[in-house]
Protein backbone atom coordinates (compact mmCIF):
# COMPACT_ATOMS: atom_id res chain seq x y z
CA UNK A 1 0.00 0.00 0.00
CA UNK A 2 1.32 3.87 -1.02
CA UNK A 3 1.44 6.36 1.18
CA UNK A 4 -1.57 8.02 -0.37
CA UNK A 5 -3.44 5.02 -0.58
CA UNK A 6 -2.43 4.57 3.06
CA UNK A 7 -3.64 8.33 3.67
CA UNK A 8 -6.77 7.80 1.73
CA UNK A 9 -7.23 4.37 4.08
CA UNK A 10 -6.90 6.19 7.64
CA UNK A 11 -8.73 9.23 5.98
CA UNK A 12 -12.27 7.49 5.10
CA UNK A 13 -14.23 7.36 7.98
CA UNK A 14 -14.29 11.15 7.96
CA UNK A 15 -16.45 11.09 4.86
CA UNK A 16 -18.59 7.96 6.06
CA UNK A 17 -19.32 9.47 9.51
CA UNK A 18 -19.10 13.02 8.40
CA UNK A 19 -22.75 13.75 9.92
CA UNK A 20 -22.66 10.85 12.46
CA UNK A 21 -22.81 12.09 16.04
CA UNK A 22 -22.70 8.84 17.15
CA UNK A 23 -19.54 8.13 15.71
CA UNK A 24 -16.29 8.08 17.84
CA UNK A 25 -12.86 8.40 15.40
CA UNK A 26 -10.01 6.36 16.22
CA UNK A 27 -6.92 8.12 16.62
CA UNK A 28 -5.04 8.70 12.70
CA UNK A 29 -1.77 7.95 14.72
CA UNK A 30 -2.93 4.44 16.41
CA UNK A 31 -3.91 3.27 13.02
CA UNK A 32 -0.65 3.85 11.22
CA UNK A 33 0.65 2.02 14.31
CA UNK A 34 -1.28 -1.07 13.74
CA UNK A 35 -0.49 -1.21 10.07
CA UNK A 36 2.89 -0.62 10.79
CA UNK A 37 5.28 -3.85 10.55
CA UNK A 38 8.75 -2.27 11.89
CA UNK A 39 6.71 -0.81 14.74
CA UNK A 40 3.68 -3.03 15.96
CA UNK A 41 4.96 -6.82 17.71
CA UNK A 42 1.78 -8.63 16.49
CA UNK A 43 3.47 -8.88 12.72
CA UNK A 44 5.53 -11.74 14.57
CA UNK A 45 3.09 -13.87 14.80
CA UNK A 46 0.05 -12.46 12.42
CA UNK A 47 -0.39 -11.55 8.61
CA UNK A 48 -1.72 -7.90 8.33
CA UNK A 49 -2.74 -6.89 4.73
CA UNK A 50 -4.58 -3.95 4.09
CA UNK A 51 -7.49 -2.98 1.41
CA UNK A 52 -9.12 -0.46 -0.19
CA UNK A 53 -11.69 0.28 -2.40
CA UNK A 54 -12.09 3.23 -4.88
CA UNK A 55 -14.70 4.57 -7.03
CA UNK A 56 -14.30 7.08 -9.75
CA UNK A 57 -10.57 7.47 -7.89
CA UNK A 58 -12.56 8.22 -4.83
CA UNK A 59 -12.03 6.33 -1.72
CA UNK A 60 -15.25 4.31 -1.03
CA UNK A 61 -14.03 1.32 1.19
CA UNK A 62 -11.68 -0.02 3.42
CA UNK A 63 -10.66 -2.87 5.18
CA UNK A 64 -7.93 -5.17 6.48
CA UNK A 65 -7.63 -9.10 6.68
CA UNK A 66 -5.78 -10.62 9.39
CA UNK A 67 -3.87 -14.28 9.59
CA UNK A 68 -3.72 -14.98 13.33
CA UNK A 69 -1.08 -17.73 13.35
CA UNK A 70 -0.84 -17.93 17.15
CA UNK A 71 -5.34 -17.81 17.75
CA UNK A 72 -5.71 -20.50 14.55
CA UNK A 73 -3.07 -22.96 16.60
CA UNK A 74 -4.82 -22.05 20.21
CA UNK A 75 -8.47 -22.77 18.41
CA UNK A 76 -7.47 -25.38 15.87
CA UNK A 77 -8.77 -23.31 13.03
CA UNK A 78 -7.99 -21.50 9.51
CA UNK A 79 -9.34 -18.45 9.44
CA UNK A 80 -9.09 -15.17 8.68
CA UNK A 81 -9.95 -12.11 10.25
CA UNK A 82 -11.48 -9.09 8.67
CA UNK A 83 -11.09 -6.20 10.78
CA UNK A 84 -11.39 -2.03 10.36
CA UNK A 85 -14.28 -2.69 7.50
CA UNK A 86 -15.82 0.65 6.06
CA UNK A 87 -17.92 1.27 3.57
CA UNK A 88 -19.96 3.61 1.65
CA UNK A 89 -24.05 2.35 1.62
CA UNK A 90 -22.71 -0.01 -2.29
CA UNK A 91 -23.19 -3.34 -2.65
CA UNK A 92 -20.75 -3.28 -5.01
CA UNK A 93 -18.12 -1.97 -2.50
CA UNK A 94 -18.82 -4.12 0.57
CA UNK A 95 -18.72 -7.27 -1.69
CA UNK A 96 -15.39 -6.56 -3.49
CA UNK A 97 -13.73 -5.92 -0.16
CA UNK A 98 -15.06 -9.00 1.22
CA UNK A 99 -13.72 -10.88 -1.44
CA UNK A 100 -10.44 -9.22 -1.76
CA UNK A 101 -9.61 -10.55 1.73
CA UNK A 102 -11.52 -13.87 0.88
CA UNK A 103 -8.77 -14.38 -2.08
CA UNK A 104 -5.84 -12.92 0.26
CA UNK A 105 -7.01 -15.70 3.04
CA UNK A 106 -7.53 -18.48 0.61
CA UNK A 107 -4.13 -18.09 -0.71
CA UNK A 108 -2.41 -18.99 2.75
CA UNK A 109 -4.87 -22.20 3.21
CA UNK A 110 -7.69 -20.77 5.46
CA UNK A 111 -11.03 -22.33 4.64
CA UNK A 112 -13.24 -19.92 6.94
CA UNK A 113 -13.71 -15.88 7.07
CA UNK A 114 -15.02 -14.46 10.35
CA UNK A 115 -15.14 -10.62 11.99
CA UNK A 116 -15.27 -8.07 12.46
CA UNK A 117 -12.21 -8.98 14.93
CA UNK A 118 -9.00 -7.41 15.51
CA UNK A 119 -5.30 -9.31 15.87
CA UNK A 120 -5.77 -9.33 19.59
CA UNK A 121 -9.17 -9.08 22.14
CA UNK A 122 -7.64 -5.32 22.89
CA UNK A 123 -8.81 -4.76 19.68
CA UNK A 124 -12.02 -3.28 18.77
CA UNK A 125 -14.41 -6.03 17.65
CA UNK A 126 -17.99 -6.85 16.87
CA UNK A 127 -20.15 -5.15 14.22
CA UNK A 128 -23.19 -2.53 15.74
CA UNK A 129 -26.20 -4.85 15.15
CA UNK A 130 -28.65 -2.95 17.62
CA UNK A 131 -29.11 0.66 19.30
CA UNK A 132 -27.36 3.07 16.31
CA UNK A 133 -28.64 5.91 18.19
CA UNK A 134 -26.44 5.06 21.17
CA UNK A 135 -23.01 7.46 21.40
CA UNK A 136 -19.86 4.94 20.28
CA UNK A 137 -16.67 4.51 22.90
CA UNK A 138 -13.47 4.76 22.37
CA UNK A 139 -12.45 1.12 22.35
CA UNK A 140 -15.43 -0.23 20.56
CA UNK A 141 -16.57 -0.26 16.87
CA UNK A 142 -19.79 2.55 15.76
CA UNK A 143 -20.72 1.41 12.23
CA UNK A 144 -24.15 2.73 10.34
CA UNK A 145 -27.23 0.46 10.04
CA UNK A 146 -26.46 -0.74 6.57
CA UNK A 147 -23.45 -2.67 7.41
CA UNK A 148 -25.47 -5.99 9.11
CA UNK A 149 -27.33 -6.06 5.99
CA UNK A 150 -24.65 -5.74 3.99
CA UNK A 151 -22.60 -8.99 5.55
CA UNK A 152 -25.56 -10.54 5.82
CA UNK A 153 -26.44 -10.60 2.01
CA UNK A 154 -22.78 -12.05 1.47
CA UNK A 155 -23.50 -15.08 3.22
CA UNK A 156 -22.27 -14.58 6.57
CA UNK A 157 -23.51 -15.71 9.70
CA UNK A 158 -23.36 -15.28 12.97
CA UNK A 159 -20.51 -16.26 14.71
CA UNK A 160 -21.31 -15.17 18.78
CA UNK A 161 -23.01 -11.72 20.02
CA UNK A 162 -20.82 -9.67 22.72
CA UNK A 163 -23.51 -6.98 24.71
CA UNK A 164 -22.72 -4.30 26.96
CA UNK A 165 -24.47 -3.38 30.16
CA UNK A 166 -25.00 0.21 30.87
CA UNK A 167 -25.57 0.65 34.89
CA UNK A 168 -26.22 4.17 37.08
CA UNK A 169 -23.79 4.56 39.41
CA UNK A 170 -25.71 4.45 43.35
CA UNK A 171 -24.80 6.64 45.63
CA UNK A 172 -23.99 4.38 48.04
CA UNK A 173 -22.19 0.84 47.71
CA UNK A 174 -25.21 -1.49 47.71
CA UNK A 175 -25.26 -3.78 51.03
CA UNK A 176 -24.63 -6.84 49.06
CA UNK A 177 -21.71 -5.63 47.59
CA UNK A 178 -20.51 -4.47 50.99
CA UNK A 179 -20.98 -7.86 52.60
CA UNK A 180 -19.44 -9.80 50.28
CA UNK A 181 -16.38 -7.03 49.87
CA UNK A 182 -16.22 -7.88 54.25
CA UNK A 183 -16.16 -11.39 54.15
CA UNK A 184 -13.63 -11.80 51.27
CA UNK A 185 -10.93 -8.95 52.86
CA UNK A 186 -11.34 -10.99 56.10
CA UNK A 187 -11.72 -14.19 55.84
CA UNK A 188 -9.78 -14.35 52.28
CA UNK A 189 -7.37 -11.81 53.11
CA UNK A 190 -7.63 -10.29 49.77
CA UNK A 191 -7.25 -6.71 49.32
CA UNK A 192 -7.38 -3.88 46.60
CA UNK A 193 -4.32 -1.77 45.91
CA UNK A 194 -3.69 1.08 43.66
CA UNK A 195 -0.33 0.86 41.23
CA UNK A 196 2.44 3.62 40.77
CA UNK A 197 4.19 4.48 37.79
CA UNK A 198 6.77 2.68 39.97
CA UNK A 199 5.08 -0.57 41.08
CA UNK A 200 4.31 -0.98 37.25
CA UNK A 201 7.68 -0.38 35.66
CA UNK A 202 9.92 -1.20 38.45
CA UNK A 203 8.68 -3.68 40.62
CA UNK A 204 6.99 -5.85 38.11
CA UNK A 205 3.16 -5.43 38.49
CA UNK A 206 2.49 -4.23 35.13
CA UNK A 207 3.91 -7.31 34.03
CA UNK A 208 2.02 -8.96 36.58
CA UNK A 209 -1.01 -7.48 35.29
CA UNK A 210 -0.93 -8.64 31.96
CA UNK A 211 0.16 -12.57 32.94
CA UNK A 212 -2.97 -12.12 35.20
CA UNK A 213 -5.53 -11.15 32.03
CA UNK A 214 -3.69 -14.07 29.55
CA UNK A 215 -4.15 -16.43 32.15
CA UNK A 216 -7.97 -14.71 32.48
CA UNK A 217 -8.95 -14.56 29.29
CA UNK A 218 -7.63 -17.88 27.65
CA UNK A 219 -11.16 -19.87 27.54
CA UNK A 220 -12.68 -16.50 26.00
CA UNK A 221 -14.04 -16.87 22.32
CA UNK A 222 -10.77 -15.67 20.13
CA UNK A 223 -8.16 -15.12 22.63
CA UNK A 224 -4.74 -15.34 21.75
CA UNK A 225 -2.39 -15.34 24.63
CA UNK A 226 -0.35 -11.62 24.69
CA UNK A 227 4.12 -12.01 24.07
CA UNK A 228 6.13 -10.35 25.96
CA UNK A 229 6.66 -7.56 23.22
CA UNK A 230 3.23 -7.14 23.50
CA UNK A 231 2.67 -6.37 27.06
CA UNK A 232 5.89 -3.98 26.69
CA UNK A 233 4.11 -2.14 23.73
CA UNK A 234 0.40 -2.04 25.37
CA UNK A 235 2.08 -0.92 28.88
CA UNK A 236 4.07 2.30 27.14
CA UNK A 237 0.99 3.50 25.47
CA UNK A 238 -1.46 2.79 27.80
CA UNK A 239 -0.66 2.57 31.34
CA UNK A 240 0.81 5.82 32.01
CA UNK A 241 -2.31 7.46 30.59
CA UNK A 242 -4.52 5.63 33.39
CA UNK A 243 -5.86 6.90 36.40
CA UNK A 244 -4.81 4.70 38.95
CA UNK A 245 -7.52 5.37 41.50
CA UNK A 246 -9.97 3.96 38.75
CA UNK A 247 -7.94 0.61 38.38
CA UNK A 248 -8.19 -1.08 41.47
CA UNK A 249 -6.07 -4.67 41.61
CA UNK A 250 -6.50 -7.33 43.91
CA UNK A 251 -4.26 -9.23 45.45
CA UNK A 252 -4.16 -12.09 48.37
CA UNK A 253 -2.01 -12.37 51.62
CA UNK A 254 1.14 -13.55 49.00
CA UNK A 255 0.85 -10.60 47.19
CA UNK A 256 -0.39 -12.23 44.24
CA UNK A 257 -2.41 -10.39 41.71
CA UNK A 258 -5.98 -12.36 41.91
CA UNK A 259 -7.97 -9.56 39.45
CA UNK A 260 -7.69 -6.26 38.11
CA UNK A 261 -10.55 -3.91 36.75
CA UNK A 262 -9.31 -1.53 34.41
CA UNK A 263 -11.69 1.80 33.87
CA UNK A 264 -11.30 5.30 32.46
CA UNK A 265 -13.53 8.67 32.25
CA UNK A 266 -15.44 8.18 29.01
CA UNK A 267 -13.46 10.26 26.34
CA UNK A 268 -15.99 9.90 23.61
CA UNK A 269 -17.11 13.87 23.50
CA UNK A 270 -12.96 14.51 23.77
CA UNK A 271 -12.58 12.13 21.01
CA UNK A 272 -15.18 13.62 18.17
CA UNK A 273 -13.36 17.27 19.15
CA UNK A 274 -9.97 15.99 18.64
CA UNK A 275 -11.24 14.36 15.37
CA UNK A 276 -8.83 11.68 15.44
CA UNK A 277 -5.70 13.65 15.69
CA UNK A 278 -3.32 14.73 18.59
CA UNK A 279 -2.32 18.31 16.92
CA UNK A 280 -3.12 20.52 16.66
CA UNK A 281 -5.38 20.78 19.15
CA UNK A 282 -6.89 17.06 19.95
CA UNK A 283 -4.14 16.59 22.96
CA UNK A 284 -6.04 19.63 24.75
CA UNK A 285 -9.41 18.49 24.46
CA UNK A 286 -8.20 14.73 25.59
CA UNK A 287 -6.25 15.94 28.62
CA UNK A 288 -9.15 18.46 29.95
CA UNK A 289 -11.28 15.17 29.42
CA UNK A 290 -9.30 12.96 32.20
CA UNK A 291 -8.09 15.91 34.33
CA UNK A 292 -10.72 18.65 34.66
CA UNK A 293 -13.97 18.46 33.23
CA UNK A 294 -15.08 14.70 33.08
CA UNK A 295 -17.73 13.65 31.13
CA UNK A 296 -20.69 12.53 32.84
CA UNK A 297 -19.93 8.84 32.58
CA UNK A 298 -17.02 5.97 33.03
CA UNK A 299 -15.98 3.56 30.51
CA UNK A 300 -15.42 -0.14 32.46
CA UNK A 301 -12.59 -1.44 30.19
CA UNK A 302 -12.10 -5.36 31.93
CA UNK A 303 -12.62 -6.90 34.41
CA UNK A 304 -10.10 -10.18 34.88
CA UNK A 305 -10.05 -12.44 37.97
CA UNK A 306 -7.81 -15.31 38.17
CA UNK A 307 -9.78 -18.81 37.31
CA UNK A 308 -9.10 -20.47 40.45
CA UNK A 309 -10.47 -17.34 42.43
CA UNK A 310 -13.68 -16.55 39.92
CA UNK A 311 -16.89 -16.74 41.50
CA UNK A 312 -15.33 -15.90 45.03
CA UNK A 313 -16.36 -12.13 45.54
CA UNK A 314 -13.27 -10.81 43.95
CA UNK A 315 -15.56 -8.80 42.09
CA UNK A 316 -17.45 -7.21 45.24
CA UNK A 317 -14.06 -5.84 46.14
CA UNK A 318 -13.89 -3.85 42.39
CA UNK A 319 -16.98 -2.15 42.88
CA UNK A 320 -16.91 -1.36 46.41
CA UNK A 321 -13.30 0.47 45.76
CA UNK A 322 -14.72 2.12 43.19
CA UNK A 323 -18.53 2.96 43.68
CA UNK A 324 -17.24 6.09 45.98
CA UNK A 325 -14.45 7.08 43.68
CA UNK A 326 -17.28 7.42 40.62
CA UNK A 327 -19.30 9.30 43.32
CA UNK A 328 -16.63 11.74 43.87
CA UNK A 329 -15.72 12.22 39.87
CA UNK A 330 -19.07 13.40 39.11
CA UNK A 331 -19.91 10.20 37.35
CA UNK A 332 -23.62 9.47 36.61
CA UNK A 333 -23.45 6.19 34.58
CA UNK A 334 -20.95 3.58 33.71
CA UNK A 335 -20.70 1.14 30.25
CA UNK A 336 -18.65 -1.75 30.29
CA UNK A 337 -17.07 -2.82 27.17
CA UNK A 338 -18.50 -5.49 25.22
CA UNK A 339 -18.98 -9.11 27.09
CA UNK A 340 -20.12 -12.70 25.06
CA UNK A 341 -23.47 -12.68 25.80
CA UNK A 342 -23.36 -16.83 26.54
CA UNK A 343 -20.26 -16.01 29.50
CA UNK A 344 -23.65 -15.92 32.25
CA UNK A 345 -21.02 -15.23 35.33
CA UNK A 346 -19.88 -12.48 33.67
CA UNK A 347 -23.08 -11.00 32.92
CA UNK A 348 -24.50 -11.98 36.34
CA UNK A 349 -22.15 -9.84 38.52
CA UNK A 350 -24.20 -6.50 37.31
CA UNK A 351 -27.51 -7.58 38.89
CA UNK A 352 -26.96 -5.34 42.10
CA UNK A 353 -26.28 -2.48 39.86
CA UNK A 354 -29.65 -2.80 38.05
CA UNK A 355 -28.16 -3.31 34.26
CA UNK A 356 -29.86 -2.76 31.29
CA UNK A 357 -28.52 -4.04 28.40
CA UNK A 358 -27.06 -1.71 25.16
CA UNK A 359 -25.30 -2.27 21.89
CA UNK A 360 -25.25 -5.63 21.16
CA UNK A 361 -22.00 -6.22 18.83
CA UNK A 362 -21.39 -9.67 16.19
CA UNK A 363 -18.57 -11.66 15.08
CA UNK A 364 -19.72 -13.04 11.57
CA UNK A 365 -18.30 -16.16 9.72
CA UNK A 366 -18.38 -17.66 6.69
CA UNK A 367 -16.79 -20.59 4.73
CA UNK A 368 -14.30 -19.51 2.17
Amino acid sequence: MSQQELGDFIRLPRHIYKDCQQYVPDMESDVRYMLDEKKNPVFKFSRVQPFIAYQDNQPVGRIVGIINQKANERWQTKNVRFSMIEFVDDEEVSAALIEAVCQWGQSFGMDKIEGPLGITDFDKEGMLVEDFHLTGTMNTIYNPEYYPRHIEKLGFRKETDWLQIRIQIPQEIPPRYARVAQYVQEQMGLRVIKLTDKDIYKRGYGKKVFGLLNEAYQPIFGFSELSELQVKDLMNKYLKLLDKQMMPVVVNEQGEVVGVAITIGCLSEAMKKAKGRLWPTGWWHLLKAMKWRREESAEMLLVAVRPDYQGMGVNALFFSDLIPIYNKYGFRWAETGPQLEDNVRELSQWKPLNPAFVKRRRCYIKNL
